[in-house]
């Protein structure tokens, strides 16, 4: 490491450090303004709204937009060493531009790391603590409004539900499917299911039930029958942040169980799965789309660099929110949606890389 690589080092990390501190301050300010009306309607207490909600909330937002920022302080820093001719010293000196980027490479390296771990295994948990503040002093209660919930509980055993009481813990219009061997061997109907805290189990109200063996069949029906099946009022609970709150580990097992169900929610589970990986690889992309923007001297200087990387910013927050929509209410692939900006940007700065001055 020479002077030089630490002289980029601490320039890059103290700009980015110093201007993710100053926008998180007035996104601070911003958010208490538009939620203090409802921390004095319920109530919120000091120190749940400071430590509970804002010291989670700080470390959730910064992360999520630690590569536009990286992005930014890259462009504002390099712009200013070109501006000084600093950049044009260095190379003049035979520095070539590969070994100029090498400590660009570093810092963003090190950001991406720190970031993979964040958002992996260190934000979940306190997004717990979050999430858990927001629906007791923000949002309103929660209420399953999903119509027609099919779901696969255990391999082979299917039900369906019409519509469910998340306060009562009912759900109407119950039917179940069992199969063995690719044929169905049992359907269970109910004009509705309760859940009971008590007993631990689902109480099936007026049902009708067959159960077939070959060329035999069963039937019976009454009033009420005990369920022991692997379902839980939670299954029908979980709100789509919930996976906010899960490691990496954990999330790769929520989706696999969800997979299983045949959850609506899977594509929305798989596209917060990969911003955990494609995110760390954005800081790394824009850092050198940065460099090779404003590596060169211009006669805007500063202000010009700066307005043309907030514009790639915003481009690439609208090529995210177009390719996850594309996933979420189309057929494009939650794998493919989350990685076409990344790529998208990858060629980008393939090709400013070879016009940068060298």
């Amino acid at each position: 490491m020479q002077k030089l690589d630490w002289y980029i080092i601490k320039k890059f990390l103290g700009t980015f450090f110093f201007s993710i501190a100053l926008i998180l301050l007035i996104v601070v300010v911003f958010d208490v303004s538009e939620k203090i009306d409802d921390f004095i309607e319920k109530s919120a207490p000091l120190n749940a709204i400071m430590f509970d909600y804002y010291l989670n909330f700080i470390p959730y937002f910064g992360n999520l937009f630690s590569p536009l920022f990286t992005f930014v302080a890259v462009i504002f820093f390099t712009s200013k060493m070109a501006n000084n001719t600093e950049i044009i010293s260095i190379l003049s000196s035979g520095v070539s531009f590969n070994r100029f980027l090498r400590p660009f490479l570093l810092s963003a390296g090190l950001l991406a790391v720190l970031s993979f771990v964040l958002g992996n295994f260190i934000i979940p948990p306190a997004n717990s603590e979050r999430l858990d503040f927001e629906n007791t002093y923000i949002k309103n209660p929660y209420k399953n409004r999903e119509k027609d919930i099919h779901m696969q509980i255990t391999p082979g055993q299917f039900i369906y539900v019409q519509s469910y009481n998340t306060k009562r813990n009912i759900g109407y219009r119950f039917s179940m499917e069992q199969f063995e061997d690719g044929q169905l061997s049992e359907k269970l109907f109910a004009n509705y299911i309760q859940w009971v805290d008590d007993k631990n189990h689902w109480e099936a109200h007026n049902y009708f039930e067959r159960k077939i063996d070959r060329l035999n069949e069963r039937i019976q029906e009454g009033e009420m029958l005990e369920l022991d099946i692997h379902l839980h009022p939670d299954d029908f609970n979980v709100r789509r942040s919930t996976v906010e709150t899960m490691n990496l580990f954990q999330l790769n097992d929520y989706i696999e169980e969800e997979r299983m169900k045949g959850s609506k929610n899977l594509v929305f589970h798989i596209i917060e799965q990969q911003k955990r990986i494609a995110f760390p690889f954005a800081t790394i992309i824009l850092t050198l789309v940065a460099v090779a923007m404003a590596s060169r001297k211009i006669r805007g200087g500063i202000g010009l660099h700066l307005g043309a990387g907030l514009l790639i910013s915003f481009a690439y927050i609208l090529f995210m929110q177009i390719s996850t929509t594309f996933a979420t209410n189309g057929d494009l692939s939650p794998v493919l949606a989350v990685w076409i900006p990344n790529l998208l940007f990858a060629a980008l700065g393939v090709y400013l890389l070879r016009k940068a001055p060298k």
